[in-house]
């Protein structure tokens, strides 16, 4: 399998996939594109990306093609007999599913107001109504899932697997854009950094020598 994927500083869909790839425990080989450089429109265009109109991560099987995180998940978890990315019972796997869903489509004011730069910790500015919202949401439905489901461990729904994955770029927004968590949060938080993964794709990203300007400022 060969994964393609953006700069790990700035690109949450790439971490996404990338983590869904550690998880799946096959092998695969990484290649990194670096997003909006001098080639990236020209490489954008050449076949490898055009299944997914030049977006990544695409992750590449033989001649099978799997475009966006959530679409590589689901994948993998086939691919690996359904037993590393989902809780194995029907209640847990049901809100698991739910949860991923929602992060996928949903938080488009968090998204926005505050991109991911995994490098940076910036001065703590007054979010907006919208990004608190969009907060207080994902909060509810970790307090949720902790109390009924993650007893059997540190991450949401005990071991680390497809939801946490899914929101693993918000701990590092929340991280970057140091916002207001309520007292449960931190130790979760903390768990998903320590986590190995987490620990070798951060190092990566410091080693990146590309910058992106305009995910250098504060933003909110």
């Amino acid at each position: 399998m060969k994964l393609i994927i953006g700069n790990r500083a700035y690109s949450s869909w790439s971490l996404r996939g990338w983590l869904a790839c550690k998880q799946s425990g096959l092998d695969f080989e990484e290649v990194v594109v670096p997003l909006y450089d001098d080639e990236w429109e020209r490489r954008r265009e050449g076949g490898e990306f055009a299944p997914s109109s030049g977006k990544v991560p695409i992750l590449w099987d033989d001649d099978m093609v799997v475009w966006d995180s959530l679409a590589i998940i689901d994948f993998l978890n086939d691919k690996t007999g359904g037993t590393r990315f989902w809780p194995g019972e029907d209640a847990p796997r049901a809100m698991a599913r739910s949860m991923a869903a929602e992060m996928h489509s949903s938080y488009l004011a968090l998204r926005r107001a505050c991109p991911m730069n995994i490098r940076e910790v910036f001065p703590q500015k007054d979010a907006s109504a919208d990004v608190l919202a969009d907060l207080s949401r994902i909060m509810e439905l970790w307090a949720q899932a902790r109390a009924r489901f993650g007893g059997g461990g540190d991450f949401l729904f005990g071991e680390f697997g497809a939801v946490d994955i899914m929101f693993a770029p918000v701990v590092t927004r929340i991280v970057t854009y140091q916002l207001p968590v309520p007292r449960f949060a931190p130790a979760y938080m903390q768990a998903v950094l320590n986590h190995r993964w987490m620990q070798d794709w951060i190092a990566a990203a410091q080693e990146e020598d590309w910058v992106i300007e305009r995910f250098e400022q504060p933003a909110l």
